[in-house]
């Protein structure tokens, strides 16, 4: 790890730990608002914690660019940007679930994932990483499992706020991969999803619809672990268009294949 990087993971971890105190202060006495549907939520916690944020980031790296969920894009004056995600999960958040996660990613020249922290307050487990440096949580190394069958792993995936009509549901992967494996789980909160993945609890996650707020600093906490990431095509990631399988490695060939046979929507 170089002295940049570490300096860049020391200031992202100061505002994970930061906002995640604001939302245990706030949490069970907060009011919940709907963004763009009713099962896309907001609450002040995740405006508060998101301020936080960016204020701690500012001041240690004034020429940065941010781009968070709640307060959209600030640009900067260098190649590194931070994407901000106050509370992944707030749905969980807002009913009383501790799978919630403050999630920050930082991004250098040509959108190369360089640091990623996830903070889950309510669990008391921060995972972290930096391009080159391996995946931790609270300090101890984590490693993706060793799963090599499709009918030893557990998956976890989660669903799109939009269901209406027309619109992407993913049932028809899960039920295909439920036939195919020891099952599939909801958490509810794609920070944490991933790295669940990283730390071994998991052997896989996909997913339709994400931000790269969502999905970046777990995209990168899964490589660093020792797993596998791609759309779900199996080409390249595309972060702003995040349509991803991340794995174990072992598994990724044989859980495309499943996806590719199925009816892959949107």
């Amino acid at each position: 790890m170089t002295d940049e990087l570490n300096k860049f993971l020391e200031v992202a971890l100061r505002a994970a730990h930061t906002a995640g105190e604001i939302l245990m202060a706030h949490r069970g006495n907060v009011a919940v608002e709907r963004k763009s549907g009713f099962r896309d939520l907001v609450t002040e916690a995740d405006r508060r914690a998101e301020a936080v944020i960016r204020q701690v980031l500012l001041e240690a790296f004034p020429e940065h660019g941010l781009l968070g969920e709640e307060e959209g894009e600030r640009r900067g004056n260098s190649v590194y940007r931070w994407l901000i995600d106050p509370i992944d999960g707030t749905t969980n958040y807002a009913h009383g679930l501790p799978h919630f996660a403050v999630s920050l990613a930082l991004l250098g020249e040509g959108d190369e994932l360089l640091v990623g922290v996830v903070h889950m307050p309510a669990l008391g487990e921060t995972y972290s990483a930096v391009r080159g440096g391996g995946a931790f949580c609270n300090g101890r190394r984590i490693h993706v499992t060793s799963a090599e069958r499709l009918d030893d792993c557990l998956l976890v995936t989660g669903f799109p706020h939009d269901v209406s009509p027309g619109r992407p549901t993913n049932v028809d992967h899960m039920e295909n991969l439920v036939r195919r494996t020891r099952g599939v789980r909801i958490v509810g909160a794609a920070a944490v999803d991933l790295a669940y993945v990283a730390a071994g609890v998991f052997d896989a996650y996909w997913d339709l619809t994400n931000h790269a707020w969502d999905v970046a600093a777990g995209v990168l906490l899964v490589r660093e672990a020792g797993g596998t990431v791609t759309d779900m095509t199996g080409g390249p990631l595309n972060l702003y268009r995040p349509r991803l399988l991340a794995s174990n490695g072992r598994v990724h060939e044989q859980l495309l294949e499943v996806l590719r046979a199925g009816r892959i929507e949107g």
